[in-house]
């Protein structure tokens, strides 16, 4: 088995890492700053291990890679999706399948497009991993596992061999998905990070800063659960007229085990792998400004909550709350 991770971001570090610890296969990496690589990547792991992974090459040049591929598997951003695709596809070669570790940022929409038609095709319908960088190239931490993932394919007949080596290679089950729309649509960050952000700042104007920084999670509000089940019940409206499967998509409240907006609130406070995570914030004078700059402004607005908002009105769903926080974050990107 030989895999190609394009990206070199918290996922493409700990995906990397943790897929050459536990392959016998090889493990490349196609990145923009391979010099900034080594070999060998350490990822922690929550029971205080430290796994250890080497890759077999590290390149910017996806020649060197691709052609030699079985899997090709994006751990990008949403923004980097299309030039990716437009950047390997020279190179595939016919059974090498393609795929995307983050699924609702366009990816399926886009190599429908852009890859060949025979090219086999998968998307996992949420991270695998909870990561961060500790040093770039070098370490990086695995903060919380899934126990089990969900996963669509495409454009092949081989869809439960590719199920099956998907679930060797992340340790854990993996279940086929009905429908790619069941991993391109999702209510994790696209609908997550926004109302989080739109209760924080939406009233916030040039001048105005705070003394610290606020904690995502940690300080979540019962306002910022109630915008999010709002969001959701326009969401769940739209899955009903999409060809996906009842309960594929939990609602908010049924995923995080949760029955209204105060339980939901205690639950995301109590999570222990998002403790510490802050919310997107940059120093300036007098504290601390909003960094709309941040991916979760950069990405869950245009790679996230607008492809939600834009299948929505493709099938005449309307979705007014979702498209008052859109509209408000288009505006700060």
């Amino acid at each position: 088995m030989r895999i190609c991770i394009c990206g070199g971001g918290n996922l493409g570090h700990v995906v990397a890492g943790f897929l050459a610890a536990h392959t016998d296969g090889e493990v490349s990496l196609l990145t923009r700053r391979p010099e900034r690589w080594q070999r060998q990547l350490a990822i922690s792991t929550p029971e205080g291990a430290t796994l250890l992974g080497r890759l077999s090459t590290i390149s910017s040049n996806p020649a060197e890679i691709v052609p030699q591929a079985d899997i090709v598997l994006l751990c990008l951003p949403g923004f980097s999706i299309r030039e990716a695709l437009q950047l390997i596809s020279p190179y595939l070669s016919p059974q090498t399948a393609v795929g995307s570790i983050v699924s609702s940022t366009g990816f399926f929409f886009e190599a429908f497009k852009i890859l060949p038609p025979q090219t086999p095709l998968f998307g996992f319908q949420r991270v695998p991993f909870i990561s961060r960088i500790k040093e770039y190239g070098h370490s990086a931490c695995l903060m919380g596992y899934k126990p089990s993932l969900h996963i669509a394919i495409e454009q092949t007949t081989r869809k439960e061999a590719l199920r099956a080596t998907m679930q060797q290679l992340f340790c854990v089950p993996v279940q086929l998905l009905k429908s790619y729309y069941e991993v391109s649509l999702t209510n994790s960050n696209p609908l997550l990070h926004p109302a989080r952000l739109y209760t924080l700042w939406s009233d916030w104007h040039e001048g105005v800063t705070y003394p610290e920084e606020t904690l995502f999670y940690e300080q979540w509000t019962d306002e910022a659960s109630a915008l999010l089940i709002q969001m959701d019940e326009e969401f769940q409206q739209l899955l009903c007229v999409l060809p996906v499967t009842k309960g594929s998509i939990p609602t908010i409240l049924d995923y995080y085990e949760s029955t209204d907006a105060p339980s939901l609130t205690r639950k995301l406070r109590s999570i222990q792998a998002f403790k510490g995570i802050k919310a997107p914030m940059k120093p300036c004078t007098g504290g601390f400004e909003p960094d709309f700059s941040s991916r979760y402004f950069t990405e869950d607005f245009p790679y996230g909550l607008q492809i939600i908002q834009h299948q929505a009105r493709e099938h005449h769903v309307a979705t007014p709350v979702i498209d008052s926080v859109l509209s408000w974050g288009l505006e700060h990107t």
